[in-house]
């Protein structure tokens, strides 16, 4: 199957010369270890007609079809667009009539299942209830990569609900479509909640992927399937026709092989959007992000070292390590930040606001949903759903959801202070002042450990993560590879104040370019 890919699309793929894997894979999955070319690299050989979007599509297909239904079997996608071929040969047609194309013309796309698209697709949120979900309905995201000239290839698998379910979740499982594996270890687990986003992106089943966040949710997976995940500011990408768990916290971005793709998918897909008042300030905002893209970024810049999101594990620690030298290297001068005695607090204020704002939004989301074929029409209606459900309760409750139940409107006092709180501590007392105190243009950390083995009996096992704090303050976050532990990628991340995209870029690139340290999956079967 990889030996007719390759052949068929030439230019797509071009095959790794790597190690045999220690132990050896499976008969037939060395064949399947290769080297994706960038979101860039695909475009300009379309623009160029090099090759053909119906090629690139085709090929996409095929691999899926070769390394997510068969082989390693990952179940990172969860849904094929049944029309993708044919926008791809329309692409094509409009190019070859004069068509100026457009950034991402004919280059293929996976979305997160909590996106909505136009056409024959449903939103399922991985739940049984939104099997039938389909609205017709472009999110703006959507609507400006087609826009832009991208073909939607299909829908990824994410952990259910976002990941806000239930306490004893495993990230990367939903009802709708099972448990998604890391390609790079099947048995560890590919982190969530964009878990499908991050593993197909790893697996070069997409030109790119986007996921979203709350908490994490774009930078775990990232950094655990190593690649590039880019969380924007809240309020520069639109967040309308997307499942909600927090208006105050979620977003849409990019998860990608490069920062350079990175980059432009967040140009193509950053905005204002009057249905999503936390936009009203995206069109000042926005950039061509691809202007940051200096390999010498990191030169003179005065960067903070999050100590205090660090030391939870050795291995990930050295290699912490060697990604501060390579940044010293680069000409940055690091300061260390030894605490953060507000973290404790911060994540309690912030929980209170997930529980009240999953609560209003999914209310608000499920009665805007198509009446004839989504009957869960509440948070009340999808608890109900579930106990009645037995394959939605084969591994663990549902105990977020019914806390989030509980949960007070929106007006109660009580969430109104949760809220203040959580945004002092994140961002005013927080982020910012940590810069300000030390004339500092940004903080860099460890994103997470290596990823845990897979359990749906035990749930997750989180060793560490530099994600709330960009999280909560609703603040930009990029992670980027910085080197693997026994197999497994681990990332480096940056963050800083709000809408310093183009700066978090920038470092991450200068990065990126001095170490090269991601590295295509070989699909070992096993942890060591």
């Amino acid at each position: 199957m990889q030996k007719l890919l390759l052949a068929a699309t030439g230019a797509l793929f071009t095959t790794a010369c790597q190690p045999a894997p220690t132990p050896p894979a499976p008969v037939g999955f060395e064949s399947l270890v290769v080297v994706p070319r960038t979101m860039q690299e695909i475009a300009a050989d379309i623009r160029d007609k090099k090759t053909t979007s119906a090629v690139v599509t085709q090929a996409f297909l095929d691999r899926i079809a070769a390394v997510d239904d068969a082989g390693p079997m990952l179940n990172a996608v969860l849904a094929i667009n049944p029309d993708a071929l044919a926008e791809a040969k329309a692409l094509d047609a409009a190019l070859a009539n004069g068509q100026a194309p457009g950034p991402l013309h004919g280059v293929p796309i996976l979305l997160k299942d909590n996106i909505e698209t136009a056409g024959k697709l449903a939103t399922t949120a991985g739940s049984l209830a939104l099997l039938e979900n389909v609205t017709g309905r472009d999110s703006p995201l959507v609507a400006r990569l087609k826009a832009a000239g991208a073909v939607i290839l299909g829908k990824t698998n994410l952990s259910e609900w976002a990941n806000f379910r239930s306490n004893n979740s495993t990230s990367g499982w939903s009802a709708v479509g099972g448990q998604t594996r890391n390609p790079h270890v099947l048995d560890r687990n590919p982190c969530g909640s964009s878990s499908g986003s991050g593993s197909a992106m790893a697996a070069g089943l997409a030109a790119g992927t986007i996921g979203t966040e709350t908490d994490g949710s774009i930078v775990c997976p990232a950094s655990a399937n190593g690649v590039v995940g880019l969380k924007p500011t809240v309020g520069l990408v639109p967040r309308t026709f997307i499942v909600p768990i927090s208006a105050t916290q979620d977003t849409a971005g990019p998860i990608t092989l490069s920062v350079a793709d990175a980059a432009l998918m967040l140009t193509v897909i950053a905005g204002s959007d009057p249905s999503d008042p936390a936009t009203a300030e995206a069109d000042t905002r926005k950039q061509d992000y691809t202007k940051a893209l200096d390999p010498n970024a990191l030169q003179g810049k005065r960067i903070g070292v999050a100590r205090f999101l660090a030391g939870y594990h050795g291995p990930t620690d050295a290699a912490f390590e060697q990604a501060l030298s390579e940044l010293r290297a680069g000409g940055a001068e690091l300061v260390d930040i030894e605490a953060f005695p507000a973290q404790s607090q911060m994540s309690a204020a912030e929980f209170a606001i997930l529980l009240a704002e999953f609560k209003d939004g999914l209310n608000a989301y499920l009665a805007s949903t198509p009446a004839d074929k989504v009957k869960t029409r509440t948070l009340d209606d999808l608890i109900a759903f579930n106990t009645a459900t037995p394959a939605e309760l084969e591994f663990f409750d549902q105990s977020l959801l019914e806390e989030a139940a509980r949960a007070p409107a929106l007006t109660e006092q009580s969430y109104l202070d949760a809220k203040a709180t959580a945004a002092r501590l994140a961002g005013k007392e927080g982020i910012d002042k940590l810069l300000a105190d030390q004339s500092l243009i940004a903080i860099v950390a460890p994103t997470g450990g290596p990823a845990w083995t897979t359990d749906l009996i035990t749930g997750d096992r989180f060793l560490g993560s530099s994600s709330a704090l960009a999280a909560v303050a609703g603040y930009p976050h990029i992670t980027v590879p910085m080197g693997d532990v026994r197999d497994l990628p681990v990332g480096v991340s940056f963050f800083g104040p709000a809408w310093s995209e183009s700066t978090l870029i920038g470092l991450a690139y200068a990065f990126e370019q001095r170490t090269n340290a991601r590295k295509s999956p070989e699909f070992l079967p096993r942890s060591p």
